[in-house]
Formats: C-alpha cells, sequence, structure tokens
C-alpha cells in the first residue's frame, strides 16, 4: 500500500519510513524539505495522490503557546482536507501519553486539541500516545537546569526508546483502523528526579537534582501518573540500560 509520512524526515518519520520501506510498502517521506507544507497545502495533493494511509509525526518549529496550536490545528486540518480528497482510508497521528491531563501545558493543549480534529473527521484513524522518550530525557534535565541545579518532580516517568516508536506506528499504520486512542510506553517505571541524577551520572555530569513537587515540566505542574500509560497499553522491550549501551556504541 502506498504510505505518507508526514514529518517523514525527522526522528519518528526518518525510523517509519525505513521501517515501512523495509516491509516492501510505497513509503513517501514528505516534509518542507520534500516541498509538502502542511501549514500553506503546498505539495499535499500531489504527496497524497494515491494514498492509502497517512502517518503524521509531524512537529511545531516553534514550542510558544500560540505559535504551536496554530501549527497543530492549521496542519491537521489542512491534512485532513487533502486527505478527504484523495480518498486517503486511514490517518495515524503520533501523540502524547497523559497531553489530556496536563491541561498548563501549552503544547499538550495543542495536542489535545489535533486529537479532536482527528476524531471528529469522516476519516478512519488511529492516534498512537507515547510517553516521553529516552532520547529526550538530557533535554529534560537541561530544561530544568538554572545555575547547575536542575529541579524536577518525584512523579512517576515511563520513557520509552525512539525505535519502539516508530514500530508502534508503523504497526498501526498498517492495521485496520482503532478509530481510537492506543498508548505505548517503555518496559520500565522510574521517578523523573531518580532519572534525572542517573542520566547526568550516566554521562559525568555534576550538575545537582533538587527533589521538587512543584518544579515544572516544560511550564505545567504534574501528578503522580500524568506521564505514565493507563492500564493496557502497550509496552516496549528496550530498557533504558540497553538504549544506553547501543547510544554509547553508536557514538
Amino acid at each position: 500500500m502506498k504510505i505518507v509520512v508526514i514529518g517523514g524526515s525527522g526522528l519518528i518519520g526518518s525510523k517509519v519510513v525505513a521501517i515501512l520501506g523495509e516491509q516492501g510498502h510505497d513509503t513517501v517521506a514528505a516534509s518542507p524539505k520534500s516541498g509538502v507544507n502542511t501549514l500553506t497545502g503546498a505539495g499535499l495533493a500531489e504527496a497524497l495522490d494515491g494514498a492509502d494511509v497517512v502517518v503524521d509525526v509531524s512537529n511545531s518549529p516553534s514550542f510558544a503557546d500560540a505559535d504551536v496550536l496554530e501549527f497543530f490545528e492549521t496542519s491537521t486540518r489542512n491534512l485532513l482536507s487533502a486527505e478527504a480528497a484523495a480518498g486517503v482510508r486511514h490517518h495515524v497521528a503520533l501523540s502524547i501519553v497523559g497531553a489530556d491531563r496536563i491541561p498548563d501545558s501549552g503544547y499538550m493543549r495543542a495536542k489535545v486539541a489535533q486529537e479532536k480534529l482527528i476524531a471528529a473527521s469522516a476519516i478512519a484513524w488511529s492516534v498512537v500516545r507515547a510517553t516521553q522518550f529516552h532520547e529526550f530525557v538530557q533535554g529534560i534535565v537541561d530544561s530544568a537546569t538554572v545555575d547547575d541545579t536542575a529541579h524536577l518532580a518525584p512523579v512517576l516517568i515511563q520513557p520509552i526508546a525512539a525505535d519502539d516508536v516508530a514500530a508502534a506506528v508503523a504497526e498501526v499504520a498498517v492495521g485496520t483502523p482503532t478509530n481510537s486512542v492506543v498508548e505505548v510506553g517503555g518496559p520500565e517505571q522510574f521517578r523523573l528526579d531518580e532519572l534525572g541524577r542517573a542520566t547526568l551520572a550516566a554521562r559525568h555530569d555534576t550538575r545537582e537534582v533538587v527533589s521538587d513537587p512543584a518544579a515544572p515540566y516544560f511550564g505545567a505542574v504534574l501528578a503522580e501518573r500524568s506521564l505514565v500509560p493507563a492500564d493496557g497499553a502497550r509496552l516496549a522491550d528496550t530498557r533504558l540500560e540497553d538504549w544506553r549501551a547501543r547510544s554509547a556504541q553508536v557514538s
């Protein structure tokens, strides 16, 4: 089948494209780099011509609250409209576990708005919500750091490897539309503050991590289970220790 991956040159998109290509699907990596712009609609009709499935793993170039909401609403509307015109049978989008439980975050509100547009469309759909990626834990610590001290909340987190996210998205893309949310997460739970300390220790980083229940997570205060999936989620196999070992070999 023909599968168009919006955001196909990014971290997850490039992996999804590779997986689907290896399975023998006619896979198109669509992004502004390839002349496909979901904000303006440029190149969409041509990219979606003959497509059976569209996978949207695109992301906003700006994370400012107004910008990210504008991106996901405009991009999703344009994409769904082009899909309807092209006769696309399945729309798959990547979202975030806990998006509907962290309303203080502008980014999470934007992802919820995106999900609502998808669910309200006439096109069969599946939304894959993933937990935070192993690859981004360092960035979380960095964003929480002021004067060599990172303030992190002692709440649960269940990170997942980007490879496993891509595999889950690809599996959903070639399956029957669920018309629902599918949650995926890693095999292990940690406390966010403890994970931050372990991440710094693994890199021989001397910054201090302070456990702070009120510490914001990209602007939002977290509850105990804001970042972990519900019971029944699909759990990947890659443990954090194994991911670190594999990443060290690659680098």
